[in-house]
């Protein structure tokens, strides 16, 4: 108990102390320098050679006789409103020999080139503080937020291995005294409306630099902030600082980036984490395990020639995705043997696939399951057709490409989902735009067909029961072409002659005089 209670205080210490450290106010200072203790005349001047090499040092002088301690700060120096820069503080406590006179200070960044400095003090000096420790100050080392610095101090003259060193890494931008004061930082206040139904972000900018444009973007987090194609630029002429961005899914690693034009140092929020996206969905932390993921499991792609199955990530999950085969009424997705793969970021696919309406993709993440099927509503490859005649029935199993089945003969025991095998199996090959008739013994048979030329096929069964009064071909076999070819012309002949011989008729009787009665009674009358 008192471990556990030891570990939660040092945890909650932890974050505490990170927590106060961001509103800690960094020193200001007027103008970056040197400082030496005991009222000592420092003097510097930077060192472009390259370092002598060293020599050996006297009888007890050590680097723990020379070098007390190392420590670091970060100070501020500021020429105007939101025109501050940082410097690294290096302090450091010696004690001089007169042998030495005085210290090299070297910092270093990756990617960049040593700078040095070279401290001297007088000799009148050394001798008034010989054996005395000194204290010296150097805040002159530019740095930038975040950035990491190696600090090596070394004597002047060198003597071999009497030298100190430590890193260090300046603050980040989550400074309070950063985000107001540092142009690198100032990246602005970010608010936004979400309007769902028509799937627009409206951002706001605040606290921005005064004399910068602003870029919004939205992307998709990941390594990298990956563009979605929405993007606008706020001017800095502009009153009313805000941006509408259209988005397409609300994923949840979709982000506001927003960044002064003038600056490499973007700023991200989370603009659906709290609406379209139930809480707990970080920017740029990955997908949660529990909820929110009904957006990830689109683009399911098919390559109809190579028979292909894959599937990409928009966002970086943790999540296991295997083909199933869906039942009947209660809609269980049966997870095919073999066919299981884990993904995190990058394609997963499955080659040798049959494209069959029945044939699905299950993601799991978490204790969480979602079923995609993408063959259904699409062109089927093949089927079984059941064709009832006055005496018979028919069964064929047309196919649209080359390809073997396998086939099981069995019957119905307890319902069509129950079929107790009858010992009938058959190894049938159906070439393209064919049919092949399956042997029917029973009529209550029925069968179960899968595919064996591919390596992933879900395995269909199909009952006499389901029959069709007249035949269903899947596709037009060359005697049916033929047929069509003849009636087809025939039948718009005959319905043109219909269509102008009305219209004649029509027109004909339109035109036609119209009897006068009265005048032919007069006729009559006069006769």
């Amino acid at each position: 108990m008192f471990l556990q209670a030891a570990l939660l205080m040092f945890h909650s210490c932890l974050g505490l102390c990170g927590a106060a450290a961001q509103h800690m106010e960094l020193e200001r200072i007027k103008t970056c320098g040197i400082k030496c203790s005991q009222d000592l005349q420092c003097n510097t001047k930077p060192a472009y050679f390259f370092a002598d090499s060293c020599q050996m040092p006297a009888d007890g002088l050590t680097v723990s006789s020379v070098f007390r301690n190392l420590s670091f700060s970060t100070v501020m120096t500021c020429e105007g409103h939101q025109r501050c820069s940082l410097h690294l503080g290096i302090h450091t406590t010696v004690q001089l020999p007169e042998s030495i006179h005085g210290l090299s200070v070297c910092s270093q960044t990756p990617g960049m080139l040593r700078k040095c400095r070279i401290v001297r003090m007088s000799k009148a000096s050394r001798r008034m503080t010989s054996g005395m420790q000194v204290e010296l100050e150097d805040n002159c080392t530019d740095v930038y937020p975040q950035q990491q610095v190696k600090v090596t101090l070394t004597t002047v003259p060198s003597y071999c291995g009497i030298t100190q060193s430590g890193n260090y890494v300046a603050p980040d931008c989550s400074w309070k005294d950063l985000r107001r004061l540092v142009p690198e930082c100032i990246t602005g206040s970010l608010s936004y409306d979400i309007n769902a139904e028509r799937k627009e972000l409206r951002v706001t900018v605040s606290d921005m630099l005064d004399d910068e444009d602003y870029q919004l973007r939205l992307c998709h987090k990941d390594f990298i902030c990956a563009g979605t194609g929405a993007n606008a630029l706020i001017m800095k002429e502009e009153v009313n600082k805000s941006a509408i961005l259209p988005y397409f899914r609300p994923l949840p690693c979709l982000c506001i980036e927003v960044k002064p034009s003038g600056t490499q140092f973007p700023h991200r929020e989370s603009p659906l984490k709290g609406s379209l996206i139930p809480a707990g969905l970080v920017c740029g932390d990955g997908c949660s395990q529990s909820a929110g993921l009904e957006e990830m499991w689109h683009g399911i792609h098919f390559d109809t020639s190579a028979g292909v199955l894959s599937w990409e990530p928009a966002c970086p999950v943790t999540a296991t995705v295997a083909l199933c085969q869906r039942g009947g009424e209660d809609g269980v997705c049966t997870d095919l043997q073999q066919a299981s793969q884990n993904v995190s970021r990058g394609k997963i696919t499955f080659a040798q696939v049959d494209p069959h309406p029945q044939l699905c993709m299950k993601f799991r993440a978490g204790h969480q399951s979602w079923i995609r099927c993408p063959f259904v509503g699409r062109f089927q490859a093949w089927d079984v057709t059941v064709m009832r005649h006055a005496d018979h029935k028919e069964a064929k199993l047309t196919s649209h490409m080359n390809a073997t089945f396998s086939v099981h003969a069995c019957a119905p025991s307890e319902g069509p989902a129950v079929c107790r095998a009858t010992g009938t199996h058959a190894v049938i090959y159906v070439g393209a735009h064919a049919s092949v008739g399956l042997n029917v013994t029973d009529t209550h048979s029925c069968f179960y067909v899968r595919r064996t030329d591919v390596t992933y096929a879900p395995t269909i069964l199909h009952c006499l029961t389901e029959e069709r009064s007249e035949p269903a071909a899947l596709f037009a076999t060359p005697a049916n072409q033929m047929l069509i070819a003849v009636i087809v012309p025939v039948g718009l002949w005959l319905t043109a002659v219909i269509i102008v011989t009305l219209v004649l008729h029509v027109r004909l009787t339109d035109s036609a005089p119209v009897c006068d009665v009265s005048q032919h009674r007069d006729r009559r009358s006069a006769l």
